[in-house]
């Protein structure tokens, strides 16, 4: 019997772990810098253990049956938690204050759980006996529990399912406590009832997990959702209202199907048509073809290699009616080739001589995001650059973001570019940047006619991209560099101070 309760240390500390997990990933999915919403959610948890550690003191009597209702609480508690948070984000003002409470809430309990257990088993080892047992065990599922969150758990069920899931495996120690101990109890059918009762709502919760995600995102989305589903690395949301297509990354927009032409046009042409023989061109993130069907208007360039993250982005837009029809089917062309790897990786290990580099990565929201609008990726894009190449950056807005989008052209800057900043207005993004970057002097001027088939851009609009109001002008800023990470840190203040979010 104590053996197999030295088996449920194992059990509980791998839900508690799964627990702290999801709490910090759905944290940085809904809020944005995960490094900052998983240092916070693991130091309120790890605090609220203590304080439930320290409360255990206090606990008389019956200490099976006081273990076996905590653990049917957490299991209720923690196993909802993912499902309650995601419902409530769009309807709760003081998300965050509900969020810690939580974090808290489970946390306390947790932290009681061994405390007990320990208390309950003392009788069964000796004292040096029963702490190494118990702590192997506990780190044993601890370790477990941080290999399967990423690996298995978020990619094959979603934050949703996986809490329940350990919710589930929390009731079942209790019922497994409880008959391991039933003679010891004074009221077993009334536990065994509670406990019953909650593994029916966890079981029933995770069966119809996939319709409370659905319900979560319809509340937070006005459009109608047409796709969504949880990628290793992030929520891909797709909708459709009337004649429009809208495409949100873990909530933030990407593209409207009605403007963004505009920004795909402004981002590729102004600087492939400045570059003599683009023979050999490079697409970093752009995993919507958007950008490869501009680029694909040039019958001279040769090849275009798309490197994006996310097989499940790309595969998407590759197969997807609606959306190969709105990237002309540019990810099949025979020109393409798709590569779905980390760029900050990729461009390390690249070879160089690329004529024309698109660099069309997700605004820097937190320090992931951030490595690569530093001067460490920046050195790789230099380096993958042919002689008389260029490279775009997609740059955020220098109207609501200046100092971000400044500090993106000073980095640039540092590492021996030469830079052409840029800006057109996007009627879903509003006023947007770019900053076109070379080894030699880019220049709006040289180069050959523009395509004669885009809807928004002209040869006499170009030199006016150019030219930047003095709320949109140059401001001294940081360089973005590994070791500092300036840019995530303008970019939320910035941002923070925008009405539509960032």
């Amino acid at each position: 019997m104590s053996y197999l309760l030295l088996l449920s240390v194992f059990v509980i500390a791998t839900c508690g772990l799964v627990y702290e997990l999801v709490a910090g990933t759905l944290a940085s999915y809904l809020l944005g810098d995960s490094v900052t919403q998983f240092s916070t959610v693991i130091g309120v948890y790890l605090f609220s253990m203590g304080i439930g550690s320290y409360l255990s003191k206090y606990v008389r009597g019956n200490l099976v049956a006081v273990f076996i209702q905590v653990e049917l609480i957490i299991g209720l508690v923690g196993g909802f938690s993912a499902a309650l948070l995601f419902a409530s984000f769009h309807y709760v003002a003081g998300f965050r204050a509900l969020l810690y409470s939580m974090v808290a809430l489970i946390g306390t309990l947790v932290g009681l759980e061994i405390p007990l257990l320990m208390r309950i088993l003392k009788d069964r080892f000796e004292f040096k006996d029963l702490v190494s047992k118990v702590f192997t065990f506990d780190y044993i599922g601890a370790l477990v529990a941080s290999l399967l969150f990423p690996l298995l758990l978020i990619p094959r069920l979603g934050l949703i399912r996986t809490s329940l899931l350990f919710g589930i495996f929390n009731v079942l120690v209790a019922l497994w406590a409880l008959h391991l101990f039933r003679n010891q109890l004074g009221w077993p059918k009334l536990l065994r009832g509670a406990g019953t009762l909650v593994l029916i709502l966890l079981g029933l919760g995770f069966a119809y997990s996939g319709r409370i995600q659905e319900w979560s995102e319809t509340a937070a989305f006005s459009e109608r959702i047409v796709f969504s589903k949880s990628s290793d690395y992030q929520r891909i949301v797709l909708t459709s209202e009337s004649d429009e297509l809208r495409l949100y990354l873990n909530g933030h927009l990407q593209f409207s199907s009605r403007d963004e032409y505009r920004y795909h046009e402004a981002l590729v042409h102004v600087g492939l048509r400045a570059v003599p023989q683009p023979r050999r061109v490079l697409v970093l993130g752009g995993g919507d073809g958007l950008a490869v069907r501009e680029i694909l208007k040039y019958p001279e360039v040769e090849s275009v290699t798309l490197v994006d993250l996310d097989p499940e982005v790309t595969h998407l837009f590759q197969t997807q009616p609606l959306l190969t029809k709105l990237n002309g089917g540019s990810l099949s062309s025979p020109k393409v080739s798709v590569v779905n790897a980390d760029a900050f990786i990729w461009a390390k290990q690249a070879a160089p001589g690329y004529d024309f580099v698109v660099v069309d990565f997700p605004d820097p929201t937190n320090f992931s995001l951030g490595k690569l609008y530093t001067t460490a990726f920046y050195r790789e894009l230099e380096r993958l650059l042919a002689p008389e190449g260029l490279a775009v950056v997609q740059s955020t807005s220098p109207l609501v973001a200046r100092k971000s989008f400044w500090c993106v052209n000073r980095s640039l800057n540092s590492v021996g570019f030469k830079t052409l900043p840029y800006h057109v207005y996007v009627p879903s993004f509003g006023e947007w940047g770019f900053i076109l970057a070379g080894k030699l002097e880019p220049k709006i001027a040289a180069g050959r006619a523009l395509p004669a088939d885009l809807k928004f851009l002209r040869e006499s609009m170009l030199q006016a991209l150019t030219e930047f109001p003095p709320d949109m002008a140059p401001v001294e800023t940081e360089i973005n560099q590994l070791n500092n990470q300036a840019l995530v840190r303008y970019y939320e203040e910035e941002w923070a101070r925008y009405p539509g979010g960032g």
